[in-house]
């Protein structure tokens, strides 16, 4: 079974910072999660700010909890208030449902893990997450 290891993670992360930095996005919080929900990496740009390491944890986190990028899971808030607040409550708070959270999958679509970045506009953010994940040759799904 493939599993993230720490040096994709590590990549992952450096990469959307990179990716961030080049296209001068505010500075930026990089959370990488295991399949198990389980923080692999956090990489914080200088200057990131506060609560920025608890959302993009809880864009990571919500994309693994319900098995889809969170492009859907902004979808489905819209749609279904009551059970997202819920889901909010059973989570305590640690679901944030809006882009900027995207599954990590392998080539052969098993999820790995996920990525969570918080910083600049949340459309922003997945493209530093989309951006990471393909340098390391790996298959994002943003909910899209």
């Amino acid at each position: 079974m493939e599993q993230l290891t720490l040096a994709v993670a590590d990549r992952i992360a450096d990469k959307a910072l990179e990716k961030g930095r080049e296209l001068k996005f505010c500075p930026l919080t990089v959370v990488v999660l295991d399949a198990g929900g389980q923080i692999k990496c956090v990489k914080r740009d200088d200057g990131s700010s506060l609560l920025r390491f608890e959302i993009a944890r809880g864009k990571a986190w919500g994309t693994l909890g319900m098995g889809f990028g969170g492009r859907e899971i902004a979808r489905r808030a819209v749609k279904q208030v009551g059970f997202y607040a819920a889901l909010s409550d059973m989570s305590g708070g640690n679901m944030v449902p809006v882009p900027g959270g995207v599954l990590i999958k392998s080539g052969a679509g098993a999820i790995l893990g996920a990525v969570g970045i918080s910083g600049d506009t949340s459309d922003n953010d997945e493209v530093c997450a989309v951006y990471g994940i393909r340098s390391a040759d790996l298959t994002p799904d943003t909910g899209d």
